[in-house]
């Protein structure tokens, strides 16, 4: 089956779903602002704030007037987004790591956050098969840890748990996955997220049950979004950073999985989508404590090949070639998200077409040597704002 075919199917199981999930149409619906507000002078706690996603969501969180409290690791990359922006000065920046509990429970102790959002783990496949158990123990054992420190923290209000896409039992098919859908995974990073997501419901329904929230007054929510990409992203074996470095260094790029269909969302896409998830947590607690799928639209979902050259075109040069290997270690070729139940009970849904989404990538990474970047990510976030409203 060639792409365009895929993409069709994809684009009439999108059309022809059936809307499980209502939304009053009554209801006020908040402006994108309104939702924004609600972090200003809120303490919020971050894990994995030295990451990817994470310096991102620490930069959005300062620009809206939060009080961030980060713990993660230590980057050891002088070019990450989270270095470069010099966001660490400018919140309560802790270095630790989720398995080591004590440390953790201190911190949440002596920082009193209001808000959680959990972002640290081993985050890449092929390190999963590398390191298995180290695998395993950070994104099980670590996220236990985090949802012990909110049961016994007496500050905890909302939190959310970042996963991925790749926790469902994926079988390749057309058809997307909706959030009550079994969990999996065939790789020890893939099951090992989806063994944190029952560990988050199964924690949800002994101690923050959305029954008896009145009792504990916590309100617990996972999210699931996957090929996240965007500025900053300096990890191995990651089509974009892999691309980048190649370009950068006057190499030709190796795909070796050039075919693979991916639904591809720019880093301020999920994001956004978390924090306005977490404002509708603070504002009604018990409807949103549950899981949620984010994703873009079906057009953003295309081959490896097609976003290759598609940055090679909006970058300006490069060149690429297939190193795709029979023996590889095995990845999933087709996974995409139902979003529906976001869009009708969120009134969220993704911005982005797939040139624009490969624009505001390739901008950061051909800007980072040579301009302020935490003014750079500002300015990003505040295009991406303005065009979140004219879509609203």
């Amino acid at each position: 089956m060639n792409f365009a075919t895929i993409n069709a199917c994809f684009e009439q199981f999108y059309l022809s779903l059936t809307k499980i999930y209502t939304y009053n149409k009554n209801e006020t619906v908040k402006s994108i602002d309104e939702l924004l507000s609600y972090y200003k002078g809120k303490k919020v706690l971050i894990t994995g704030h030295t990451g990817f996603k994470g310096s991102w969501l620490t930069i959005w969180l300062h620009y809206l007037g939060a009080k961030v409290v980060g713990y993660g690791l230590e980057t050891n990359n002088p070019i990450s987004n989270y270095e470069l922006s010099g966001i660490s000065t400018k919140i309560k920046d802790i270095n630790g790591d989720i398995r080591n509990k004590e440390k953790l429970f201190e911190v949440f102790n002596e920082e009193k956050p209001e808000i959680v959002f959990h972002l640290a783990a081993q985050a890449l496949v092929i390190d999963g098969y590398n390191f298995p158990l180290d695998t395993y123990e950070t994104n099980t054992l670590g996220t236990a840890n985090v949802l012990e420190a909110i049961r016994i923290s007496n500050s905890v209000h909302t939190a959310i748990f970042i996963t991925t896409d790749k926790v469902y039992d994926n079988k390749e098919r057309l058809l997307p996955y909706r959030e009550d859908e079994p969990m999996g995974g065939y790789d020890p990073y893939s099951s090992s997220k989806g063994a944190a997501e029952l560990i988050i419901a199964s924690y949800r329904s002994s101690f923050f049950n959305p029954n008896s929230y009145e009792k504990h007054k916590k309100s617990i929510a996972s999210v699931r979004a996957g090929n996240v990409i965007g500025g900053g992203d300096w990890a191995e074996n990651r089509i974009i950073p892999d691309c980048i470095r190649s370009i950068e260094n006057n190499k030709i790029i190796d795909v070796r999985n050039p075919n693979a269909v991916r639904p591809w969302q720019y880093v301020l896409e999920p994001l956004g989508a978390y924090l306005v998830l977490g404002s509708k947590m603070m504002d009604e607690p018990v409807k949103y404590a549950t899981a949620w799928n984010f994703g873009p639209n079906p057009e953003n979902t295309i081959t490896v090949k097609k976003l290759v050259e598609k940055l090679i075109e909006i970058y300006g040069h490069g060149e690429w070639k297939d190193t795709s290997v029979s023996e590889a270690l095995h990845e999933a070729n087709l996974l995409a998200l139902d979003i529906n139940k976001a869009k009708n009970l969120l009134n969220w849904s993704p911005i982005l077409n797939f040139q624009e989404t490969i624009e505001f990538t390739v901008d950061w990474y051909k800007k980072y040597k040579n301009t302020n970047v935490l003014e750079m990510c500002n300015h990003q976030i505040e295009k991406y704002t303005q065009i979140w409203r004219s879509k609203s």
